[in-house]
This record gives structure tokens, sequence and C-alpha cells, in this order.
């Protein structure tokens, strides 16, 4: 039996984990609907390629009552564990804190509060606690880059993330099927990029050239492993979850689903509060997550819209370049996530014609 057992546990680790653990990472990168077939797909792709070898075994019953016994414990043994880790390198336990010895890399105070106030832009850091917070701070190392230097290249391993102090970035990626790579965004201060691999441990998604003389803080795998991994893939499943509800992102890609997390920021409003009052300069786009809102003309005295959660409203500013045309009020404890317009332009620039389109819910106000 013991025998069996270890032969079984050897080809599980050696032939089967190696396998699983790649599509995994790929499949919480990706995202697909359909998640057979996209990893039949992956699967084929990786024998032809690679030539992985997957040994299949379609008739159990074939085999001896104490295989099978064998088989069933393992397998019960790897449920139990899969709460705690899919994988080590996707979910699982890392080394523990004590024994981690975080790299130190001295700096001027100047130079500590630079880093404090990019870093704590990002949701990945936001919720670290003060002695987490340092430790990221110590190991990060300045590293600056000139025009045209390609700082991350698709496809390649990834074994540090970037927080922009200076300058501009542009973010490109190579789609199956096309010959041209695809212009996805442009990087600016303050944003980060380069997580995507140390996170799920898959090699890096798109490739990033600095168009202007740049300058960056790099945090080692290492350190963002121990310290930052966990809170962070939590934080943004949580974020992706929450915008894969909001009807008008459902035209984004997963990639770039994931870009618009670092942008968006929560903030919470009590029953009868104003969001936005009639007239005034707005600045922000705003996605309902929890709650209820009311939209009001001409001082209150017109209610305009009801808003529910997956809804959004402060649009009309961003497409008309015009002071506020209603006020919005929360009829409940709301929750909600916004942007400012320069980063929503940046980001989602396609889903302005989804807005102009929609702008029709409102249109017998506005001609009055």
């Amino acid at each position: 039996m013991s025998e069996k057992k270890a032969t079984i546990q050897d080809y599980i680790k050696n032939k089967v984990k190696p396998v699983f653990d790649q599509l995994i990472a790929r499949i919480v990168i990706e995202k697909p609907d359909d998640v057979y077939s996209w990893s039949i797909n992956w699967l084929q792709k990786q024998q032809s390629g690679v030539q992985v070898q997957l040994h299949v075994h379609h008739d159990l019953s074939e085999e001896d009552e104490e295989e099978e016994e064998v088989v069933l414990e393992i397998k019960q043994q790897q449920k139990q564990q899969t709460r705690a880790a899919v994988s080590a390198e996707v979910y699982g336990d890392y080394n523990k804190k004590e024994d981690f010895k975080p790299r130190f890399i001295q700096k001027s105070e100047a130079q500590i509060e630079r880093i404090k106030k990019r870093i704590l832009n990002s949701f990945m850091f936001q919720a670290l606690d003060e002695k987490d917070l340092n430790i990221v701070l110590g190991a990060m190392d300045e590293k600056k880059f000139q025009v045209g230097d390609v700082v991350i290249k698709q496809g390649d391993d990834g074994n540090e993330l970037y927080v922009i102090d200076e300058g501009r970035l542009e973010c490109y990626k190579k789609f199956t099927g096309l010959e041209e790579e695809k212009l996805l965004k442009t990087y600016i201060p303050g944003e980060s990029f380069g997580e995507l691999a140390l996170l799920y441990n898959a090699p890096r998604a798109a490739t990033i050239k600095a168009i202007e003389e740049v300058t960056t803080f790099a945090l080692d795998r290492e350190t963002f492993n121990n310290i930052v991994k966990f809170s962070a893939i939590k934080k943004r499943e949580q974020m992706e979850e929450i915008l894969s509800k909001i009807e008008l992102l459902q035209s984004m890609d997963n990639y770039e689903r994931v870009q618009l997390c670092d942008v968006l920021k929560e903030e919470k409003h009590k029953a009868g509060e104003t969001i936005i009052t009639e007239g005034e300069i707005g600045d922000r786009i705003y996605l309902i997550i929890e709650g209820e809102l009311e939209a009001y003309w001409k001082g209150q005295s017109e209610k305009v819209y009801d808003y529910k959660p997956g809804d959004y409203f402060g649009e009309l500013a961003l497409l008309k370049n015009t002071p506020r045309q209603a006020t919005v009020i929360a009829k409940t404890d709301v929750v909600l996530l916004y942007c400012d317009f320069n980063s929503f332009r940046r980001l989602m620039g396609p889903l302005e014609e989804v807005l102009k389109r929609n702008v029709e819910r409102y249109e017998k106000y506005l001609q009055q």
C-alpha cells in the first residue's frame, strides 16, 4: 500500500502538478468565460508546442480496490489543502515572515517620502500595516530608464514590479491572431505595473516601454511574495468581482479591467448625502457598488433618474465638457467607486461611445 501510494504521489508531483500549476496561473490571469473549452485548447497547444505529457486514466474500474483507495485518499488530502493553496506559487504557503530576510536599500528621508506617496496610490499597498509598509519602503530600489528602453517584455519571467515616480511609459500587448502589438495604455507617475507576473507566477502579460526619461521604484519578488502578495490577490479579486457587475465595463477585456483597479477609489455616503451638485464643475465619474441614489434637476424640484447597483453617473460633465447637469443624492447608504476624467479617458477611451449612446436616458430633460 505505502509503495503504491508513494508511486502515485510521485507521479502527481512530477507529471500532473507542473501542468496544472501552469494551467491554473493562466486561468487566473485570462479568466475565460468557458473554462473547460479554454483549458482544453491551452492543453492542446502545450502538447503540440512543448510536449507536455498527459496520461489520463479512463477506466478506474479495472484497477484493484487497493489503488482506488489510495487515489481517493490522496484526492481527499488535496481537497482539504485547496482552501489554503491552489499551488505553492499561486496561492500557497510562502516562507514564514519570521524566516524571511528582506533586502534593505539605504535611502534619504526625501526618497522615502516620495516612495511612500507613490505606492499608497496603488490599491496593492493600501492594506499594509505600518510594519509591513516600512519593510516595503526599505526594499524599494530606485531605477531609471531612458527613452526607448523596454522595462518589461511580454513573455519574459518577472522578478520585480515598478511604481512610477517620474516620466511616462506605454504598454503594448500582442494578442493571438494579430501580427502587430496593440497599445493598451500610457502609464503616468503614481501608477504601478509588473505585478501580474508576481501575483500569479506567470510570464509578463505585456511589454512596457519608456517614452520619456523615467524614474521608478522597483520591488523585488521575495519582498512582494512575503509581504504584499496575499493581500494584493485578495484585494484584486474583490475589485474584479465588483467591476464585473458594472454593465458599462462588460466590453473591457480582463487585462483592461485589471488596470482599472489601480485608478479606482472607494468612498461611502450615508442616506441623504449629496454626491454631486447641479451647476458645479465635475471631474469624476462614479460607479455604484451598493445602495440606491436619485438624480434631481432644477434645484431638486424634478427627479431625473433612479440609480441602482451596477449603474454609473457623472458622465455628462465628461462627455459634454459642461458643469454638472443634475444633483445626485444618496437614497440609502451607498458605496461608490470613482475615477477622474483623465484616467477614464486614458484607460477606457472606447467606452465613451457607450456613454454617448446611453445619454438618451436623460435626453428629454436636457432638451428642455
